[in-house]
């Protein structure tokens, strides 16, 4: 070959002069973010984000489950254009894609919440704020101009619930996320045989932790104590917080309550957390909006069924009557073209843009999010289809 010909072949690339925006650039799939944040987090953050209930089987079975599913493309279609935008809860989403409730956020970079809504609103979907956020809500809300849910727990202090969702609604978000699958806290191992409590105890194991990563542990440092900053005014400190909101799982929540909020809330309702057929049903009769068919990630009771088969069920039970959405398990672009193809309406994911929160802040769940953009995109156009509310079993097969 003539030199010439080698240096017309030649492509390089501008390097980034920036760790955090090589680190990105150099990860090309989701898995690639979480192996970045498992270098970059201490091992008892790293954990609590990446564990699960028990034995983990659940977790397990959520990823299992993508590959009893085979994609079925039609070919010699015009894929030029293809459409990945939807309406979810009737408002309009860039991506059939919204960001889901996380609690402890900020243990995972300093921006937390703030970045995670920053990055929501770039890319035109939803971001949901958690009860156990640790950044207030009305400071989420200030934050981004994006489409905002709350999520809620129905604690024993049901005056406490109807402050939060007043506040919610005078701050303008504009869907409630009740969820209701953690009457008691599950199981998760891998936090308790790491001591992991919030804010963290500074003990000769966690101090040697963060010895090791000493890029989080300035973060952690320099920003203000983590706490629980939607009820931190209930106790006088962040550790008496700590122990307030330990106490205030009810295990006692029914379905009176589920009415009870439908009465205090005048938006779409949505339930989060349901597998059983029957239960969607109930909630469907009950006039909610929306359900998230969810193992909350399999960190709830181990040895449930995973996602995508309880999905099926749920739509087979509830029809049109409510939009369902589904989270727990998802990774990649064909991964949400298969829960688009079942049926469900858009997928949450939680996990994979605290990856990569961790990564790189906001830049990192800018990076999720353009990875599953293009990985959805590139997977519709190989499987023939040009718009994601086009999708429906035919491109499926079980295997």
């Amino acid at each position: 070959m003539r030199l010439a010909d080698a240096a017309a072949l030649l492509r390089v690339r501008r390097p980034a002069l920036l760790g955090d925006d090589r680190r990105l650039q150099g990860c090309l799939t989701v898995d690639d973010l979480r192996a970045a944040a498992r270098r970059r987090l201490p091992r008892g953050a790293f954990d609590y984000l990446d564990g699960a209930a028990e034995d983990e089987v659940t977790m397990r079975r959520n990823r299992g489950a993508f590959d009893d599913l085979e994609l079925v493309p039609r070919v010699l279609r015009d894929v030029g254009e293809v459409d990945l935008s939807t309406t979810v809860l009737g408002t309009p989403a860039a991506l059939p894609v919204v960001l889901g409730p996380t609690g402890f956020t900020r243990m995972f970079h300093p921006d937390g919440e703030l970045a995670v809504a920053a990055a929501a609103a770039r890319a035109g979907v939803p971001y949901t704020g958690a009860t156990l956020g640790t950044t207030a809500l009305e400071d989420v809300a200030a934050q981004g101009n994006g489409p905002l849910w709350f999520q809620l727990y129905v604690w024993r202090d049901r005056g406490l619930c109807e402050e939060l969702v007043d506040r919610a609604r005078a701050a303008g978000y504009r869907a409630l996320v009740l969820t209701v699958d953690t009457a008691v806290p599950g199981a998760r191992e891998r936090d308790l045989r790491n001591g992991l409590s919030i804010p963290p105890a500074l003990t000769p194991r966690t101090l040697l932790d963060g010895a090791r990563h000493p890029r989080w542990a300035y973060g952690l440092l320099a920003s203000d104590a983590i706490t629980f900053a939607n009820v931190r005014h209930v106790a006088p400190g962040p550790t008496e917080v700590m122990r307030f909101v330990g106490e205030q799982f009810d295990p006692t929540v029914g379905w009176d309550d589920v009415s009870w909020l439908r009465g205090l809330w005048d938006g779409p309702l949505v339930l989060k957390g349901v597998l059983s057929a029957q239960d969607a049903r109930q909630a469907a009769d009950l006039g909610v909006e929306g359900l998230v068919v969810s193992n909350h990630g399999g960190r709830q009771l181990d040895h449930v069924p995973a996602a995508l088969p309880a999905l099926e069920r749920v739509l087979d039970a509830v029809g049109d009557d409510v939009e369902v959405l589904v989270d727990s398990g998802f990774r990649r672009g064909t991964d949400v073209l298969k829960a688009l193809a079942l049926g469900a309406r858009a997928v949450l994911l939680g996990r994979p843009y605290l990856y990569g929160l961790a990564v790189g802040g906001e830049a990192g769940v800018d990076r999720v999010l353009q990875i599953l953009r293009a990985e959805l995109r590139r997977a519709m156009q190989l499987a023939g289809a040009t718009s994601v509310d086009r999708l429906d079993a035919s491109y499926l097969h079980r295997r």
